[in-house]
């Protein structure tokens, strides 16, 4: 066959070093969201939708076809440190957690998956990072160490 045809689909998870509250200023924490949809975009793996709260973020992107997705969350959170860092000085120690979560999206959820990362603001009145995180890695079948999840 001599096209090559992918589509797959990534609900990506990654906080802020030790979950510091970087983005409390919500302007600031919208800019990086549409930061990170352009990077998505210019990285060849476009984000559907990117949401989170002060201390984290979720994005829902299709997988490039010849990306790999941990180069893809280098790269991003790399080009996001980079911008945040020279768009607000004052934030020049922000970081991004070494480690992230992925999660495969089927074709048939993708409103769900955009429903819940639009909704991170509420949905983090009632629950916690860290739960949500473990419930995300729960569902999804994962093994874990909590030692080695929160950086």
């Amino acid at each position: 066959m001599p096209q090559s045809l992918s589509q797959n689909y990534v609900h990506l998870v990654f906080s802020t070093k030790e979950r510091q509250a970087f983005l409390q200023d919500l302007n600031l924490r919208h800019q990086m969201h549409a930061y990170l949809v352009g990077a998505c975009k210019n990285l060849e793996s476009p984000a559907l939708v990117v949401g989170g709260v002060e201390d984290h973020v979720h994005l829902l992107l299709q997988l490039g076809r010849t990306k790999a997705l941990a180069d893809l969350v280098r790269d991003i959170k790399k080009e996001s440190t980079k911008w945040i860092r020279q768009e607000a000085p004052r934030l020049s120690d922000f970081h991004w957690q070494h480690g992230y979560g992925a999660f495969s999206v089927s074709y048939s959820m993708i409103s769900k998956v955009e429903d819940y990362i639009r909704n991170q603001a509420e949905h983090h009145q009632r629950t916690s990072f860290q739960d949500e995180y473990r419930k995300l890695l729960e569902k999804s079948g994962l093994q874990w160490d909590e030692r080695y999840v929160w950086d």
